[in-house]
Protein backbone atom coordinates (compact mmCIF):
# COMPACT_ATOMS: atom_id res chain seq x y z
CA UNK A 1 0.00 0.00 0.00
CA UNK A 2 2.73 2.52 0.96
CA UNK A 3 4.41 1.16 -2.45
CA UNK A 4 1.12 2.53 -4.29
CA UNK A 5 0.84 5.47 -2.85
CA UNK A 6 4.43 6.81 -3.05
CA UNK A 7 4.43 5.83 -6.97
CA UNK A 8 0.66 7.97 -6.75
CA UNK A 9 2.70 10.92 -5.50
CA UNK A 10 5.26 10.70 -8.12
CA UNK A 11 2.79 10.57 -10.65
CA UNK A 12 1.10 13.65 -9.72
CA UNK A 13 4.62 15.55 -8.39
CA UNK A 14 5.81 15.26 -12.41
CA UNK A 15 1.94 15.96 -13.68
CA UNK A 16 2.12 19.25 -11.74
CA UNK A 17 5.55 19.91 -12.77
CA UNK A 18 4.50 19.61 -16.56
CA UNK A 19 1.46 22.25 -16.14
CA UNK A 20 3.65 24.46 -14.32
CA UNK A 21 6.23 23.93 -17.27
CA UNK A 22 3.28 24.64 -20.16
CA UNK A 23 1.90 28.06 -17.86
CA UNK A 24 5.62 29.49 -17.26
CA UNK A 25 5.99 29.55 -21.64
CA UNK A 26 2.07 29.75 -22.16
CA UNK A 27 2.17 33.19 -19.77
CA UNK A 28 4.77 35.00 -21.20
CA UNK A 29 4.58 37.13 -24.31
CA UNK A 30 7.07 38.69 -26.51
CA UNK A 31 7.37 41.94 -26.61
CA UNK A 32 4.93 43.95 -28.50
CA UNK A 33 5.04 47.72 -29.36
CA UNK A 34 2.12 50.12 -29.81
CA UNK A 35 2.15 51.46 -32.84
CA UNK A 36 -0.30 54.08 -32.56
CA UNK A 37 2.11 55.20 -29.26
CA UNK A 38 5.35 54.62 -31.39
CA UNK A 39 4.10 57.19 -34.24
CA UNK A 40 2.90 59.70 -31.33
CA UNK A 41 6.48 58.94 -29.67
CA UNK A 42 7.74 59.54 -33.33
CA UNK A 43 6.18 62.80 -34.34
CA UNK A 44 6.75 64.33 -30.88
CA UNK A 45 10.80 63.89 -30.99
CA UNK A 46 10.78 64.97 -34.77
CA UNK A 47 8.83 68.37 -33.43
CA UNK A 48 10.63 68.81 -30.66
CA UNK A 49 14.26 68.33 -32.50
CA UNK A 50 16.96 70.18 -30.60
CA UNK A 51 15.51 70.11 -28.03
CA UNK A 52 16.48 67.40 -26.16
CA UNK A 53 15.42 68.65 -22.30
CA UNK A 54 12.08 68.10 -23.65
CA UNK A 55 12.55 64.55 -24.53
CA UNK A 56 11.97 63.82 -20.20
CA UNK A 57 8.17 64.94 -20.31
CA UNK A 58 7.11 62.30 -23.39
CA UNK A 59 4.43 59.79 -22.10
CA UNK A 60 5.89 56.39 -23.92
CA UNK A 61 5.54 52.95 -21.71
CA UNK A 62 8.92 51.58 -23.15
CA UNK A 63 12.44 52.79 -22.86
CA UNK A 64 13.85 54.01 -25.85
CA UNK A 65 16.91 55.62 -27.43
CA UNK A 66 17.56 58.65 -29.95
CA UNK A 67 20.77 58.61 -31.40
CA UNK A 68 22.18 61.31 -34.42
CA UNK A 69 22.70 59.82 -38.49
CA UNK A 70 26.16 59.08 -37.34
CA UNK A 71 25.08 56.52 -34.61
CA UNK A 72 25.98 59.34 -31.12
CA UNK A 73 23.68 58.50 -28.77
CA UNK A 74 21.94 61.92 -28.21
CA UNK A 75 19.22 60.82 -26.05
CA UNK A 76 17.72 57.92 -23.85
CA UNK A 77 15.67 56.45 -21.25
CA UNK A 78 16.24 55.01 -17.97
CA UNK A 79 15.64 51.21 -19.56
CA UNK A 80 17.50 51.45 -22.26
CA UNK A 81 20.94 50.25 -23.26
CA UNK A 82 22.07 51.68 -26.39
CA UNK A 83 25.38 50.19 -27.51
CA UNK A 84 25.45 51.21 -31.35
CA UNK A 85 23.56 50.82 -34.31
CA UNK A 86 25.05 47.01 -34.85
CA UNK A 87 24.36 46.23 -32.13
CA UNK A 88 20.84 47.39 -32.13
CA UNK A 89 20.63 45.55 -35.43
CA UNK A 90 22.10 43.07 -34.15
CA UNK A 91 19.58 42.26 -31.21
CA UNK A 92 16.34 43.24 -33.56
CA UNK A 93 15.56 46.13 -31.77
CA UNK A 94 12.82 48.56 -34.13
CA UNK A 95 14.70 51.52 -35.48
CA UNK A 96 13.08 54.22 -36.97
CA UNK A 97 14.23 57.60 -39.10
CA UNK A 98 13.56 60.51 -37.26
CA UNK A 99 12.93 63.39 -40.53
CA UNK A 100 12.82 67.20 -40.47
CA UNK A 101 11.98 68.91 -43.08
CA UNK A 102 12.69 66.31 -45.93
CA UNK A 103 16.28 65.74 -43.77
CA UNK A 104 16.81 62.64 -41.47
CA UNK A 105 18.28 64.31 -38.58
CA UNK A 106 18.37 60.91 -36.35
CA UNK A 107 16.86 57.57 -35.39
CA UNK A 108 14.76 56.14 -32.72
CA UNK A 109 15.60 52.83 -31.23
CA UNK A 110 13.13 50.80 -29.19
CA UNK A 111 14.61 47.41 -27.53
CA UNK A 112 13.63 44.09 -28.26
CA UNK A 113 12.86 42.34 -25.08
CA UNK A 114 12.56 38.98 -26.40
CA UNK A 115 15.85 38.15 -25.25
CA UNK A 116 15.19 39.24 -21.70
CA UNK A 117 11.94 37.27 -21.96
CA UNK A 118 13.70 34.37 -23.02
CA UNK A 119 15.96 34.50 -20.20
CA UNK A 120 13.51 34.56 -17.82
CA UNK A 121 11.29 31.20 -19.10
CA UNK A 122 14.92 29.58 -19.07
CA UNK A 123 15.87 30.94 -15.31
CA UNK A 124 12.16 30.12 -14.23
CA UNK A 125 12.10 26.50 -15.84
CA UNK A 126 15.32 25.79 -14.53
CA UNK A 127 13.86 26.42 -11.03
CA UNK A 128 10.71 24.23 -11.62
CA UNK A 129 12.53 21.03 -12.97
CA UNK A 130 15.43 21.20 -10.17
CA UNK A 131 12.43 21.58 -7.58
CA UNK A 132 10.54 18.59 -9.62
CA UNK A 133 13.58 16.26 -9.76
CA UNK A 134 14.49 17.34 -6.01
CA UNK A 135 11.16 15.87 -5.09
CA UNK A 136 11.53 12.89 -6.95
CA UNK A 137 14.69 12.35 -5.99
CA UNK A 138 14.26 12.32 -2.12
CA UNK A 139 11.11 10.32 -2.65
CA UNK A 140 13.27 7.73 -5.05
CA UNK A 141 15.51 7.74 -1.79
CA UNK A 142 12.66 7.26 0.74
CA UNK A 143 11.53 4.03 -1.61
CA UNK A 144 14.91 2.74 -1.60
CA UNK A 145 15.52 3.02 1.80
CA UNK A 146 11.96 1.62 2.62
CA UNK A 147 13.00 -1.22 0.21
CA UNK A 148 16.12 -2.14 2.24
CA UNK A 149 14.76 -1.72 5.16
CA UNK A 150 11.23 -4.05 4.16
CA UNK A 151 13.05 -6.58 1.57
CA UNK A 152 17.03 -6.06 2.15
CA UNK A 153 17.55 -6.62 5.33
CA UNK A 154 14.83 -9.36 6.07
CA UNK A 155 16.04 -11.64 3.81
CA UNK A 156 19.81 -10.81 5.16
CA UNK A 157 18.16 -11.77 8.40
CA UNK A 158 16.85 -15.19 6.15
CA UNK A 159 19.98 -16.22 4.63
CA UNK A 160 22.20 -15.61 7.71
CA UNK A 161 19.82 -17.74 9.95
CA UNK A 162 19.72 -20.07 7.36
CA UNK A 163 23.52 -20.73 7.95
CA UNK A 164 23.02 -20.65 11.32
CA UNK A 165 21.08 -23.87 10.71
CA UNK A 166 23.61 -24.95 8.61
CA UNK A 167 26.22 -25.20 10.88
CA UNK A 168 24.21 -26.83 13.78
CA UNK A 169 23.64 -23.35 15.74
CA UNK A 170 20.33 -23.81 16.91
CA UNK A 171 20.26 -21.69 19.70
CA UNK A 172 19.76 -17.86 17.56
CA UNK A 173 16.55 -17.14 16.89
CA UNK A 174 14.68 -15.16 13.67
CA UNK A 175 13.38 -12.05 14.87
CA UNK A 176 11.73 -9.81 12.38
CA UNK A 177 9.85 -6.33 12.58
CA UNK A 178 6.19 -6.29 11.83
CA UNK A 179 4.16 -6.06 8.68
CA UNK A 180 7.52 -7.60 6.69
CA UNK A 181 7.43 -9.40 3.25
CA UNK A 182 8.98 -12.70 4.69
CA UNK A 183 6.55 -12.76 7.91
CA UNK A 184 4.52 -16.14 7.19
CA UNK A 185 8.23 -17.61 6.39
CA UNK A 186 9.70 -15.95 9.15
CA UNK A 187 7.62 -18.33 11.58
CA UNK A 188 7.83 -21.26 9.57
CA UNK A 189 11.49 -21.22 9.47
CA UNK A 190 12.27 -19.93 13.40
CA UNK A 191 9.13 -23.01 14.46
CA UNK A 192 11.72 -24.82 12.24
CA UNK A 193 14.57 -24.12 13.94
CA UNK A 194 12.92 -24.73 17.40
CA UNK A 195 11.46 -28.51 16.13
CA UNK A 196 15.23 -28.80 15.12
CA UNK A 197 16.55 -27.95 18.55
CA UNK A 198 14.12 -30.16 20.18
CA UNK A 199 14.71 -32.70 18.09
CA UNK A 200 18.90 -32.61 18.75
CA UNK A 201 18.18 -32.64 22.31
CA UNK A 202 15.95 -35.76 22.14
CA UNK A 203 18.52 -37.12 19.75
CA UNK A 204 21.28 -36.17 22.21
CA UNK A 205 19.26 -37.54 24.80
CA UNK A 206 18.80 -40.85 23.43
CA UNK A 207 22.39 -41.17 22.61
CA UNK A 208 23.40 -40.41 25.47
CA UNK A 209 21.06 -42.95 27.71
CA UNK A 210 22.31 -45.47 25.59
CA UNK A 211 25.84 -44.77 26.63
CA UNK A 212 24.98 -44.41 29.86
CA UNK A 213 23.65 -47.89 29.56
CA UNK A 214 26.48 -48.77 27.68
CA UNK A 215 28.83 -47.35 30.52
CA UNK A 216 26.79 -49.03 33.34
CA UNK A 217 26.84 -52.12 32.13
CA UNK A 218 30.37 -52.37 30.97
CA UNK A 219 31.09 -51.28 34.58
CA UNK A 220 29.29 -53.94 36.25
CA UNK A 221 30.37 -56.63 33.73
CA UNK A 222 33.82 -55.97 35.31
CA UNK A 223 32.59 -57.34 38.69
CA UNK A 224 31.96 -60.48 38.23
CA UNK A 225 34.93 -60.96 35.69
CA UNK A 226 37.06 -59.93 38.28
CA UNK A 227 35.60 -62.61 40.55
CA UNK A 228 36.36 -65.40 37.88
CA UNK A 229 39.99 -63.59 37.99
CA UNK A 230 40.42 -64.32 41.58
CA UNK A 231 38.66 -67.72 41.62
CA UNK A 232 41.43 -68.81 38.89
CA UNK A 233 44.42 -67.15 40.82
CA UNK A 234 43.30 -68.82 44.07
CA UNK A 235 42.65 -72.30 41.64
CA UNK A 236 45.96 -71.84 40.02
CA UNK A 237 47.96 -71.95 43.49
CA UNK A 238 45.83 -75.13 44.59
CA UNK A 239 46.05 -76.78 41.48
CA UNK A 240 48.77 -79.83 41.30
CA UNK A 241 47.87 -81.30 38.13
CA UNK A 242 49.36 -80.18 35.21
CA UNK A 243 45.77 -80.63 32.91
CA UNK A 244 43.76 -78.47 35.56
CA UNK A 245 46.72 -76.11 35.35
CA UNK A 246 46.24 -75.44 31.65
CA UNK A 247 42.81 -75.30 32.12
CA UNK A 248 42.39 -72.94 35.00
CA UNK A 249 45.40 -70.59 33.08
CA UNK A 250 42.87 -70.64 29.94
CA UNK A 251 40.01 -69.70 31.74
CA UNK A 252 42.37 -67.04 33.75
CA UNK A 253 43.15 -65.98 29.91
CA UNK A 254 39.86 -65.54 28.56
CA UNK A 255 38.63 -63.34 31.57
CA UNK A 256 41.58 -61.18 31.00
CA UNK A 257 40.75 -60.89 27.40
CA UNK A 258 37.10 -59.94 28.52
CA UNK A 259 38.20 -57.81 30.66
CA UNK A 260 40.44 -55.68 28.40
CA UNK A 261 37.53 -55.87 25.78
CA UNK A 262 35.13 -54.42 28.18
CA UNK A 263 37.90 -52.19 29.77
CA UNK A 264 37.97 -50.48 26.36
CA UNK A 265 33.92 -50.12 24.99
CA UNK A 266 34.13 -48.57 28.91
CA UNK A 267 36.32 -46.29 27.76
CA UNK A 268 35.12 -45.84 24.05
CA UNK A 269 31.68 -44.61 25.47
CA UNK A 270 33.16 -41.88 27.88
CA UNK A 271 36.01 -40.74 25.70
CA UNK A 272 33.52 -40.34 22.16
CA UNK A 273 35.31 -37.08 21.44
CA UNK A 274 38.59 -38.90 20.92
CA UNK A 275 36.54 -39.41 16.97
CA UNK A 276 36.54 -35.85 16.74
CA UNK A 277 39.33 -35.41 14.23
CA UNK A 278 41.83 -32.24 13.78
CA UNK A 279 43.89 -30.86 10.57
CA UNK A 280 45.69 -27.64 12.25
CA UNK A 281 47.17 -25.85 9.01
CA UNK A 282 49.04 -22.75 8.71
CA UNK A 283 46.22 -19.73 8.53
CA UNK A 284 46.60 -15.88 8.53
CA UNK A 285 44.40 -14.47 11.29
CA UNK A 286 42.07 -12.44 8.71
CA UNK A 287 40.26 -15.70 8.91
CA UNK A 288 39.05 -15.10 12.05
CA UNK A 289 37.24 -11.97 11.11
CA UNK A 290 34.50 -14.01 8.70
CA UNK A 291 34.53 -16.51 11.56
CA UNK A 292 33.12 -13.70 14.35
CA UNK A 293 31.10 -12.11 11.53
CA UNK A 294 29.72 -15.52 10.74
CA UNK A 295 27.89 -15.41 14.02
CA UNK A 296 27.36 -11.77 14.53
CA UNK A 297 23.48 -11.98 14.88
CA UNK A 298 21.65 -8.93 14.68
CA UNK A 299 25.09 -6.89 14.96
CA UNK A 300 25.68 -7.45 18.88
CA UNK A 301 29.42 -8.19 18.41
CA UNK A 302 31.73 -5.50 18.13
CA UNK A 303 35.62 -6.20 17.39
CA UNK A 304 38.93 -4.62 17.23
CA UNK A 305 40.99 -4.68 14.17
CA UNK A 306 42.96 -8.24 14.61
CA UNK A 307 46.86 -8.05 14.30
CA UNK A 308 47.86 -10.00 11.25
CA UNK A 309 49.80 -13.14 11.52
CA UNK A 310 49.86 -16.62 10.47
CA UNK A 311 48.81 -19.07 13.20
CA UNK A 312 48.20 -22.54 13.64
CA UNK A 313 44.80 -23.60 13.78
CA UNK A 314 41.65 -26.39 12.17
CA UNK A 315 39.68 -23.88 10.68
CA UNK A 316 36.26 -25.76 11.15
CA UNK A 317 37.31 -26.41 14.43
CA UNK A 318 37.75 -22.79 15.25
CA UNK A 319 35.16 -21.46 13.63
CA UNK A 320 32.77 -24.62 16.23
CA UNK A 321 34.87 -23.11 18.97
CA UNK A 322 33.64 -19.21 18.21
CA UNK A 323 29.53 -20.48 17.44
CA UNK A 324 29.81 -22.24 21.47
CA UNK A 325 31.50 -19.35 23.27
CA UNK A 326 29.11 -16.51 21.45
CA UNK A 327 26.36 -19.20 21.29
CA UNK A 328 26.74 -18.84 25.34
CA UNK A 329 27.01 -15.18 25.81
CA UNK A 330 23.67 -15.01 23.44
CA UNK A 331 22.01 -17.61 25.47
CA UNK A 332 22.92 -16.90 28.96
CA UNK A 333 23.80 -12.98 29.00
CA UNK A 334 22.21 -11.70 26.24
CA UNK A 335 23.98 -8.43 25.84
CA UNK A 336 25.94 -6.69 23.45
CA UNK A 337 29.74 -8.62 22.93
CA UNK A 338 32.95 -7.42 22.88
CA UNK A 339 36.33 -8.76 21.07
CA UNK A 340 39.78 -7.52 21.80
CA UNK A 341 42.52 -9.00 20.27
CA UNK A 342 46.26 -8.90 20.88
CA UNK A 343 49.77 -11.00 20.83
CA UNK A 344 51.30 -12.33 23.63
CA UNK A 345 54.05 -14.53 24.04
CA UNK A 346 53.65 -16.55 21.16
CA UNK A 347 49.98 -16.81 21.07
CA UNK A 348 47.28 -14.43 19.46
CA UNK A 349 44.82 -13.99 22.62
CA UNK A 350 40.80 -13.29 21.34
CA UNK A 351 39.26 -11.50 24.74
CA UNK A 352 35.26 -12.61 24.02
CA UNK A 353 33.79 -10.28 26.51
CA UNK A 354 29.59 -10.02 27.82
CA UNK A 355 28.01 -8.14 29.67
CA UNK A 356 25.56 -10.56 31.53
CA UNK A 357 25.65 -11.53 35.64
CA UNK A 358 28.44 -14.45 34.94
CA UNK A 359 28.90 -17.32 37.38
CA UNK A 360 30.17 -18.17 40.82
CA UNK A 361 33.62 -18.82 42.03
CA UNK A 362 33.15 -21.94 42.50
CA UNK A 363 31.73 -23.06 39.27
CA UNK A 364 34.80 -21.92 37.37
CA UNK A 365 36.65 -24.68 37.66
CA UNK A 366 33.70 -26.96 36.45
CA UNK A 367 32.79 -25.29 33.89
CA UNK A 368 35.32 -27.39 31.17
CA UNK A 369 33.92 -30.67 32.46
CA UNK A 370 32.25 -33.07 30.43
CA UNK A 371 28.34 -32.37 30.69
CA UNK A 372 28.38 -29.40 34.01
CA UNK A 373 25.77 -27.48 33.42
CA UNK A 374 26.06 -24.15 35.55
CA UNK A 375 23.53 -23.08 37.82
CA UNK A 376 22.20 -20.75 35.74
CA UNK A 377 21.38 -22.20 32.88
CA UNK A 378 17.42 -21.22 33.50
CA UNK A 379 15.87 -24.02 31.42
CA UNK A 380 17.75 -23.96 28.53
CA UNK A 381 18.20 -26.49 26.58
CA UNK A 382 22.15 -27.81 26.09
CA UNK A 383 24.02 -31.12 27.03
CA UNK A 384 27.16 -29.23 29.14
CA UNK A 385 29.62 -30.38 26.15
CA UNK A 386 29.99 -27.35 24.70
CA UNK A 387 32.87 -25.84 26.78
CA UNK A 388 34.37 -29.24 27.24
CA UNK A 389 34.59 -29.87 23.27
CA UNK A 390 35.91 -26.50 22.53
CA UNK A 391 38.72 -27.07 25.23
CA UNK A 392 39.62 -30.51 23.60
CA UNK A 393 39.53 -28.61 19.97
CA UNK A 394 41.68 -25.69 21.19
CA UNK A 395 44.52 -28.06 23.14
CA UNK A 396 44.79 -29.88 20.08
CA UNK A 397 45.37 -27.16 17.97
CA UNK A 398 48.13 -26.09 20.83
CA UNK A 399 46.19 -23.38 22.23
CA UNK A 400 44.35 -22.67 25.34
CA UNK A 401 41.37 -21.59 26.63
CA UNK A 402 40.21 -19.65 30.20
CA UNK A 403 37.54 -17.55 31.33
CA UNK A 404 37.38 -15.05 34.65
CA UNK A 405 34.47 -13.19 36.23
CA UNK A 406 34.48 -8.92 35.91
CA UNK A 407 32.61 -6.76 37.68
CA UNK A 408 30.60 -6.05 34.57
CA UNK A 409 30.26 -9.34 33.03
CA UNK A 410 31.85 -12.60 31.86
CA UNK A 411 35.53 -12.66 29.32
CA UNK A 412 36.46 -16.13 27.65
CA UNK A 413 40.21 -15.88 26.68
CA UNK A 414 41.39 -17.95 23.54
CA UNK A 415 44.83 -18.17 22.94
CA UNK A 416 46.16 -19.48 19.25
CA UNK A 417 49.41 -20.62 18.95
CA UNK A 418 51.18 -18.26 16.04
CA UNK A 419 53.09 -20.19 13.11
Amino acid sequence: MKVKRLIVLNLLVFSVGMMLSVMIIHNKNSSEVDLVAMNELVKTIEKNWGKEESFNKLDFKQSFSVVDPSGKLVYQTSGSHYINLYESIKHRETIIDIWQNNEMVGKLIIPNKDHEILQQIKKELIIAISLIFSFLMVTSIIYIVYIDRTLLKPFQHLKDFAANVARGNLDIPLNMTQNNYFGAFTESFDLMREELSLARQREYESNRSKKELVATLSHDIKTPIASIKAVSELLLIQAKDEKVTKQVNTIYSKAEQIDLLVTDMFHATLEELQQLKLTVTEESSEILIDMIENVNYDQQIIHDPIPECMILMDPVRMQQVIDNIISNSYKYAGTRITVHSQINQGYLELHILDFGPGISAEELPLLFNKYYRGKNVKGENGSGLGLFISKYFMENMKGEISCSNRNDGFTVVLKIKLA
